[in-house]
Formats: C-alpha cells, sequence, structure tokens
C-alpha cells in the first residue's frame, strides 16, 4: 500500500500481519500462531532480502517475528531490565566499596595498647593522690582505734569488753561492706563506689565525735568501718589506668600514703589527746583526709574504662581514653586518628559465687591463704613490737611517755618511730618488685619477717634495747615489703569483671 504523494523511489512502510494455522510439512499438529511482518521501504530500496518463512512448533511462522518482533520490541525491554539491574549492581558494588573502605579505616585497638601508648603522667597523678588520701585515711580510721578505745574505756569508764567492741565493731563494719562494696564496685562502676566510700568513712568520722552514749558511738564506728570495707576500690581504680609495664612502681606508691596516715595518727593524737584537748577534736581531724579525698576525686577521677570497655560502653571508654591523652600531654589526633574504635571485651558483671567457679577456685583459696598470713604478719607485728618495747621501757623507767587529762599515758616517739619504718619496706618494693618479680619478693620479705620475728622473741627478755630495736624495725620493713607486693599481685591476676569483688572478698 502507497501513501499519497509518493513517487517511485520512495516506499512507505509496509506491516503485514497474517494469520496462518496451516502446519509445516516437517510437523503436524499444534494450534494456530500469528506471523508478523514488519518491514520499511528502506530495506527493499537497498536490497535487503526479506526475512522467510520458518516452522516452529509444528506451525509456520514468519521469521520476520522471529527476528523483528523478538529482537527489537522484546529486546527494548530486556535491555531496559538489563540497564536496570546493572545500576543496581552497580550501586551494590558502591556500597560494599564503601563499607570495605569503612572497615578498612576502621583500626581497632585494645584498652591496654591506648593506656600503654598514653604512658604516665599527670592525669596518673590526679587519681594517684585521690586514692592515696582514701588510703590515708583508711590507715587513720584504722590506727586511731589504739587512742580512742584507751581514752575513752578511762572517760567513760568502759569494761574491757566493751573497750574490745569498740574496734570490734570497725572490722565487722569493714567485713560487711567488703561484702557489699566490692561487687558493687562490678556492678555499677569502680567511681561511684569510690566516691560512696569516702563519704560513708568522712560523715561518720564526724559524727562519732557527736556521740554522747556507748551505743552511738558503736553504730557510728560501725559504719565507718563498713566505709573502709570500700579501701579495695580506689587501688583498683588505679591500676587500671596504669600501663602494666610501669604498674609496679606506680602501685607501690600508693602505700607511702597508707604510711602517711599510720605516722599521722601519733602526731595528731599528740597535738590533740597530748596536749589536753579533747578526744572529739582528734577524731574530726582524723576524718579530714578522707573528706579531701572525695571532693579530689569527684573532680578529677572519671570511671575506669577497663570497666567501661567490659560493660559494652566503649565509647565512654574512648573518651576518657582521649581526655587521659590530653592531661599527659599526647596529641589526641595521632594517638587516635579517625575510626580508632575500642575492641570490645565485654564481660558480664561478677559475684561472690564466681569466684569459687573452676576458673577462679583455685587462685581464690591461694590468695585467701596469703592475706590470711599477710593479716596475722602485719597486726601481729605490731602488736608484738608494742608489747616487747612496753616490758623494755618498763624495766628501764623510761621518761619518754606522755601523759593527757584522761589519765592515760601513750609513748609518742615509739608509735611514730616504727610507724616510720614502713617507708623503707615501701622503697623496697619500688626498687625491686619489678626486677625480682611479684612472687619472689613475696617470699623473701615474708621469711626475712619471720627470722626477725623469731630473733625477737628469742631476745624479748634481754636488755639489748639497741638489738631489739633493729630486729624490730626490720621486722616490720620486711612485714611492710611483703604486704605491698601481695597488694600488687591481687589486682593483676584477677581480671577485670571480677577484681573489685574478689579483692574485697580476698583481702
Amino acid at each position: 500500500m502507497k501513501g499519497n504523494g509518493s513517487d517511485n523511489n520512495t516506499i512507505d512502510t509496509v506491516t503485514t500481519i497474517s494469520y496462518s494455522a496451516i502446519p509445516s510439512n516437517d510437523v503436524t499438529g499444534g494450534s494456530s500462531t500469528i506471523s508478523l511482518t514488519d518491514s520499511n521501504a528502506n530495506r527493499q530500496k537497498s536490497g535487503e532480502e526479506l526475512p522467510l518463512s520458518s516452522s516452529k512448533n509444528g506451525f509456520t511462522t514468519s521469521s520476520e517475528f522471529t527476528t523483528s518482533s523478538s529482537s527489537r520490541f522484546p529486546r527494548i525491554e530486556l535491555a531496559e531490565n538489563e540497564r536496570v539491574n546493572e545500576e543496581k549492581r552497580q550501586q551494590q558494588s558502591i556500597q560494599r566499596d564503601e563499607q570495605r573502605g569503612n572497615y578498612l579505616e576502621e583500626e581497632i585497638i585494645s584498652v591496654d595498647d591506648v593506656i600503654e601508648t598514653i604512658g604516665v603522667g599527670h592525669f596518673q597523678l590526679r587519681i594517684l593522690i585521690a586514692s592515696g588520701l582514701s588510703f590515708s585515711a583508711d590507715s587513720m580510721e584504722i590506727l586511731l582505734l589504739s587512742f580512742l578505745s584507751m581514752i575513752l574505756q578511762d572517760q567513760w569508764d568502759l569494761s574491757p569488753n566493751q573497750t574490745a567492741s569498740i574496734t570490734a565493731c570497725v572490722f565487722a563494719g569493714a567485713f560487711v561492706g567488703t561484702l557489699i562494696l566490692g561487687p558493687l564496685g562490678d556492678r555499677i562502676g569502680r567511681r561511684p563506689v569510690f566516691l560512696l566510700g569516702g563519704i560513708i568513712i568522712s560523715f561518720f568520722g564526724l559524727t562519732t565525735a557527736l556521740s554522747r552514749t556507748f551505743e552511738m558511738l558503736l553504730l557510728n564506728r560501725f559504719w565507718v568501718g563498713f566505709g573502709v570495707g570500700g579501701l579495695t576500690v580506689p587501688f583498683d581504680i588505679l591500676a587500671e589506668f596504669l600501663p602494666t609495664s610501669a604498674r609496679g612502681k606506680n602501685l607501690s606508691c600508693i602505700e607511702f600514703f597508707w604510711t602517711a596516715g599510720s605516722m599521722s595518727v601519733p602526731l595528731v593524737a599528740y597535738i590533740t589527746v597530748g596536749s589536753g584537748r579533747s578526744w572529739q577534736l582528734f577524731v574530726m581531724v582524723c576524718a579530714v583526709p578522707c573528706l579531701a579525698s572525695v571532693i579530689y576525686g569527684s573532680i578529677y577521677v572519671p570511671e575506669s574504662p577497663r570497666w567501661l570497655i567490659s560493660c559494652g560502653r566503649s565509647k565512654e571508654a574512648l573518651e576518657i581514653l582521649k581526655q587521659a591523652a590530653t592531661v599527659n600531654g599526647k596529641d589526641i589526633d595521632v594517638l587516635f586518628p579517625k575510626g580508632v574504635v575500642l575492641k570490645d571485651e565485654r564481660e558480664e558483671s561478677s559475684n561472690f559465687g564466681d569466684l569459687f567457679k573452676p576458673k577462679w577456685r583455685k587462685l581464690t583459696v591461694n590468695l585467701w591463704g596469703v592475706f590470711a598470713g599477710y593479716a596475722i604478719g602485719y597486726y601481729g607485728t605490731i602488736i608484738a613490737v608494742a608489747r616487747v618495747f612496753e616490758r623494755v621501757e618498763d624495766d628501764m623507767d623510761s621518761s619518754e611517755t606522755t601523759s593527757n587529762d584522761s589519765g592515760v599515758d601513750f609513748d609518742y616517739s615509739a608509735i611514730f618511730i616504727s610507724s616510720c619504718s614502713e617507708i623503707i619496706g615501701t622503697i623496697i618494693v619500688l626498687l625491686f618488685v619489678d626486677r625480682v618479680g611479684r612472687v619472689p619478693l613475696q617470699v623473701y620479705s615474708y621469711i626475712s619477717s619471720g627470722i626477725c620475728f623469731f630473733v625477737l622473741c628469742f631476745f624479748a627478755t634481754s636488755d639489748k634495747r639497741g638489738l631489739l630495736m633493729f630486729f624490730a624495725f626490720m621486722l616490720r620493713v620486711f612485714e611492710m615489703a611483703g604486704n605491698c607486693a601481695t597488694w600488687l599481685s591481687i589486682t593483676e591476676v584477677l581480671s577485670t569483671e571480677i577484681r573489685s569483688t574478689g579483692t574485697s572478698l580476698i583481702s
């Protein structure tokens, strides 16, 4: 069919649609098919051969339909689908590349590596001061009992059992405090328990001075002991902010605060009680270091990043470590480049039952034995030395004691000098703990203290005061050295999730 206005050289497009139900000669049977022929004049003009018929499925089908219909119209749709699929594949590839790039840029580091890189500086010094003040306060609250109980026995006319109950009440509170504050430090964090323990000691230490009855005094001292039960928590905080390579020496420094507290008690007692002032002032002054620890710690002591990591709070831990690096003068952009994340070391919170699981049972029993020997040795040494020199002073009619209005006499100079001997023991630990090792240092120290104790008791009735003084002081030196090494060991052998619970229960 031609269109209007066409000439001989122009042939319009001719579209032929044929319906045929004629079976091919090769195959019989079947149903009708539709043959669609689409040709244009340009193909005819160029002399292209028109498509031939072909048979398929037993019926005659125009190849025009096969080549044109199948490859032209459906191929347009197929090409469109392929284009869409290709775009999807490209988009998915881009997303995978971005994810791969983020993964490659994301550097996972452990908190131990970060703390090692940060090193020891002003940040750890702040925590040492706060923890040390707490240690010093705990020492003073325990050692003041030797003065307070004797003064109140005289002023309040207490029986021996009542006098002993003052000391017993404090240690009973400390026992309960270890059962509660230690596990609480593993559950809610080191910092809250650190501050809570300090607040309890400060408050009830001050209210002790307001006690007007024996029962009220016992109640106040019980709660002071309860706060002392959290003594291990500030020690744990300092340990968890220190690099492993520097932990030994720096943790030993906190023992100087304990010694400073024990040295301060006879001085404060001499200034207050010994000068005729009241025991209330003595008790209030001894509570001041703990109050200072709470105020200072609330400003400068953050939460332990190791504890935060064990709870899955890695982002908070990273921010605290960045703060520590800044205070120590480190470039946080270099130390913490973009994409750095802390390794997830999430661990479940612990309880006392965990200490008796197969993983910790043997270690718990061994540490109990060590700390039992440590407690008996340390407090037994103090009592033994006091008894020995009390006898020597009586025999020699010493006039070095000082009296106060209460009628109670104390040898302040002897008590002070004996406390100073602990400084030497702490220095020994600082010098040799990393060279000799924790366990060997404990063994050598406890064996040496045992020898000194034996010699001291053997010559206890002797009048050789110089010899007795030498072995008494060496006894306290070695005892203190062994104690420091024991405290270092327990923080290192117990993992983060059980450290506070284990330290409080075992000690």
